[in-house]
């Protein structure tokens, strides 16, 4: 088996400078704690006896270069390194998001706006990879609640389906020989997970804006979730009344549900879930893995959503 090796790719050359430059100052005052906006909601946060640990995980951080080379972003190709290598052309700025269906106040929002108006928030999170494999990240973002709370969902409304970017110019993965699913990439979460305080809109990652490879500019993170849902570079997000068919559900309804739930009891048709191999640490054929945790070890923030269902039925 061939050895991996990340590319050295300077993530100045990954992403223009200039890009990227206003939103990384931003997130690396709010990741120091200097700015007020952000200072005001992190103390809060830390100070949650219950749930300070679900915010600021105390595990070994992934290295940032596997974070940053090792992806699943089947816009820009197939494999762990197609995206580092081929999004230097995807332009994350101007970026706007839509957010209609079943509100009250449909909006279009400017993200820079945004990142200014709302709380940034400093959060290390277990991400698990329905590969079984697995990394520990620290996030730059805001809850998606807070977002939504702007646009004032109906008493109706019971589910939220995220949309991409469609670019093909730009996203070699949509178009061409790479072609590998129908776009845009759509994904789903009901009402209530949405508005969970685990469920982040992430807008950066070690403390600097995020890299096109990392879903930039904005992407969702829910980390108690396997990796899927965590759909990148959203550009409309409508609230509605019906389930929404996420991408991997239609391409391959038998291996991928609507809610993926991280759950070790719940294999995947091609491999097992019951452990994880920590990206980084080595240990592909067995050394250094690790026992699945039910919702990836956020049981008791996240459970209480699913009382009473069979999670293996609803997979």
């Amino acid at each position: 088996m061939a050895v991996y090796h990340p590319p050295k790719i300077p993530s100045s050359e990954i992403t223009p400078q200039s890009v990227y430059t206003q939103r990384r100052t931003f997130l690396k005052l709010a990741a120091l704690g200097l700015t007020t906006l952000a200072t005001t909601k992190y103390a809060g946060a830390a100070a949650l006896n219950s749930s300070s640990s679900a915010y600021m995980l105390d595990e070994k951080l992934t290295p940032q270069k596997d974070v940053t080379t090792y992806n699943n972003f089947y816009e820009f190709g197939l494999s762990k390194d197609d995206p580092s290598k081929l999004s230097g052309n995807f332009k994350s700025s101007p970026w706007t998001v839509t957010i209609d269906g079943m509100v009250s106040k449909p909006a279009t929002f400017d993200l820079d706006k945004l990142i200014k108006e709302l709380t940034i928030e400093s959060r290390v999170y277990r991400m698990r990879c329905v590969e079984a494999w697995s990394m520990v990240i620290p996030w730059d973002g805001f809850p998606l609640a807070a977002l939504l709370k702007k646009v004032e969902p109906l008493g109706s409304a019971k589910y939220v389906r995220f949309e991409t970017i469609v670019r093909p110019d730009e996203m070699p993965g949509q178009s061409g020989f790479f072609q590998s699913l129908d776009w845009p990439y759509v994904e789903g979460l009901r009402l209530d997970e949405a508005m969970n305080p685990l469920t982040l809109l992430a807008v950066g990652l070690y403390g600097e804006t995020l890299l096109n490879q990392n879903g930039a500019p904005l992407r969702l993170v829910v980390p108690w979730k396997y990796g899927f849902k965590g759909i990148k570079s959203i550009t409309r997000i409508s609230l509605t009344d019906q389930e929404p068919k996420n991408t991997w559900q239609i391409a391959n309804p038998q291996e991928y549900g609507f809610y993926a739930n991280v759950n070790p009891t719940v294999d995947h048709p091609r491999w097992s879930q019951a452990t994880e191999r920590r990206i980084g640490e080595g240990g592909f054929f067995g050394a250094n893995r690790r026992p699945t945790l039910p919702f990836n070890g956020y049981a008791d923030e996240v459970a209480a959503l699913y009382t009473g269902m069979d999670l293996k039925a609803h997979f």
